[in-house]
């Protein structure tokens, strides 16, 4: 419970605006991306439930790292100009699906589960690669997300199936009201 609590402390801290402003805010070096995770409530969910998610899967250990892989790629498509329409939406989305998950302790397939992961962490870096102006911010955003992914799965692998589930709920109810404000 005591874990539970401070996962929820660290979500009420990072506030309730969405991580991607689009101002061009990681132009700062390594502490501006780093810190960035920690400031917008869609990206910590989403790293945290990701996380949490991925160690209650059949042989899926490696998700978190197929999901800071991803990341990263996202991160160069959007650096090099992709854009994905509807993005905003699309990744409070995920935070809600993620939560959604968790509450219901789904579990599926490797293939699918990877399949999943991977669109939303292309989803989540495509919207930072287009915010990064240096690679050394990008280097601080993936330092924090691997943090956050990590971390997410080791909350998971050591709270109660039932902190589990109310945390997806708590989750799930923020990303229902991300997307309403996307």
């Amino acid at each position: 419970m005591k874990k539970t609590i401070i996962a929820g402390v660290l979500a009420a801290a990072s506030g309730a605006a969405l991580a991607h402003s689009g101002d061009g805010a990681h132009t700062h070096g390594f502490l501006a991306g780093f810190t960035h995770p920690f400031t917008g409530l869609d990206h910590l969910l989403a790293m945290l439930a990701v996380g949490a998610w991925s160690v209650r899967q059949p042989n899926a250990k490696w998700l978190p790292a197929l999901f800071i892989g991803m990341l990263l790629a996202g991160m160069a498509s959007g650096a090099l100009g992709l854009s994905i329409p509807g993005l905003e939406t699309g990744i409070a989305l995920t935070v809600a699906l993620m939560g959604i998950l968790l509450v219901a302790a789904t579990r599926l397939p490797a293939v699918a589960g990877a399949s999943m992961v991977s669109v939303f962490a292309l989803l989540h870096g495509n919207a930072h690669g287009h915010e990064l102006p240096q690679a050394i911010s990008a280097g601080g955003l993936l330092a924090a997300s691997l943090l956050l992914v990590y971390g997410g799965s080791l909350l998971g692998r050591v709270s109660p199936a039932l902190a589990v589930k109310v945390s997806g709920a708590a989750i799930a109810a923020a990303g229902a009201m991300l997307t309403a404000a996307a």
